[in-house]
């Protein structure tokens, strides 16, 4: 089955592992398991250049916004100028697709605080975040927000690097781990929840009222999204 990109319809592809061997002891990642979390990062469109990761956060947010085109060509449509849409961190090669949205407002993590939001309720028509949830210390409070600050029937587009052969689990007492370089040590990037198969529950236990999983050259990439 041909990969093609859902953000430029692009379908070539390059790859450079991302990984680093202290990061893959500390997940306990077996060698398959550093493969597809290595391709998530590290395969990219030769057109746009996003990888795996905003790939299916892009085809998540085709599927919400009822998309027929690429997200690229797709976003600048004009029935889209009055979607209100938060993007909490920077959403990879995504950003400045949504940056060029009037609705769209930037909230960067950590100064905004996804537990604990400092926007009014039932102000956005979508949500979006990007690797950012494993490092809040209260996920589900942050969907809560998440969903707070949503329009009735709005929807929370996000992704979170996902292990899918175990379950989720908290690094509570363990050994500290990060995300970003291999010589990252910045707390705000602190890997709080490793997470597992069950990833979509979380969502649920935040009172979405309906999951769907969007999945690229599985299990390399899922994007999960949440609907009001």
């Amino acid at each position: 089955m041909t990969l093609i990109c859902s953000v430029c319809g692009g379908t070539s592809f390059t790859f450079e592992p991302v990984l680093w061997d202290e990061l893959v002891n500390a997940w306990g990642l077996t060698e398959d398991e550093r493969g597809y979390v290595d391709r998530q990062q590290g395969e990219c469109c030769t057109d746009c250049g996003s990888n795996l990761r905003s790939i299916a956060l892009a085809e998540a947010i085709r599927q919400e916004l009822g998309m027929d085109e690429w997200l690229s060509p797709g976003l600048n449509h004009r029935r889209y100028r009055k979607t209100r849409v938060l993007e909490l961190n920077e959403a990879g090669m995504l950003s400045p697709l949504l940056a060029k949205m009037p609705g769209r407002v930037f909230g960067h993590y950590p100064e905004v605080d996804m537990q604990a939001m400092p926007y009014p309720s039932d102000t956005f028509d979508l949500v979006v975040h990007s690797d950012t949830l494993e490092h809040v210390p209260d996920p589900v409070q942050a969907l809560k927000e998440c969903r707070r600050v949503l329009k009735p029937g709005g929807a929370c587009c996000f992704t979170v690097p996902i292990v899918i052969g175990r379950l989720s689990r908290r690094r509570d007492g363990m050994p500290a781990s990060f995300h970003g370089e291999s010589d990252t040590q910045s707390d705000d990037w602190r890997v709080q929840t490793e997470y597992g198969a069950d990833a979509w529950c979380q969502a649920l236990e935040a009172g979405f009222e309906s999951v769907q999983l969007n999945a690229v050259a599985f299990p390399a990439a899922v994007a999960i999204l949440a609907r009001a």
